[in-house]
């Protein structure tokens, strides 16, 4: 239990401390991904969000400075759980049908746990009145959420029906088979 009176101000403070550790170790990891993709797009896509990453931590240097603060990592034990399942989901399913939705499915992990913590700091960045802060949180944010709907595009054109053994040349015969 703390000895002082924590406030909103140390919370963030955690949360930025939080994500600059865990998008260190994202930018290590994407690497390992991007050579195991084999949908262009989906390889593109990552290659791309590799170069946001470096961005973002920039961005979380920024928000660290505009607080006065000198950036700090505070170890993440989530995300260092969701890089290990994902390692652990590319060894058993890397050059398998289902690689790529592998490689999705942990993307998407990571994802959602930056878009939840993002969408947090950035709240109390705006309650705060730290409109610098906020605003970094919200571009970094949409970056984020960008990232995770192209993974979901991909996933339902193409990783998933062929995991699956399908295409969606063959749900469209489907479709036509049905009219």
């Amino acid at each position: 239990m703390a000895t002082e009176q924590m406030g909103l101000t140390d919370l963030l403070k955690h949360g930025l401390e939080d994500m600059y550790y865990a998008e260190a170790r994202i930018q290590k990891a994407l690497p390992k991904m991007i050579a195991a993709a084999e949908d262009e797009e989906l390889k593109s896509g990552l290659e791309k969000h590799l170069e946001e990453t470096a961005q973002q931590i920039t961005m979380l240097e920024e928000a660290f400075e505009a607080m006065g603060e000198k950036p700090r990592s505070e170890k993440c034990d989530a995300m260092d759980g969701i890089l290990k399942e994902g390692d652990s989901l590319l060894k058993d399913f890397g050059g398998t049908a289902a690689g790529d939705a592998a490689i999705i499915f942990s993307c998407q992990a990571v994802e959602h746990y930056e878009i939840a913590r993002y969408g947090s700091l950035r709240a109390y960045a705006e309650l705060l009145g730290l409109e610098q802060v906020a605003s970094l949180m919200s571009d970094i944010l949409e970056q984020e959420e960008a990232a995770d709907d192209l993974l979901s595009e991909i996933a339902e054109e193409r990783a998933n029906p062929m995991a699956a053994g399908t295409s969606a040349e063959d749900d469209e015969d489907e479709d036509e088979d049905d009219e």
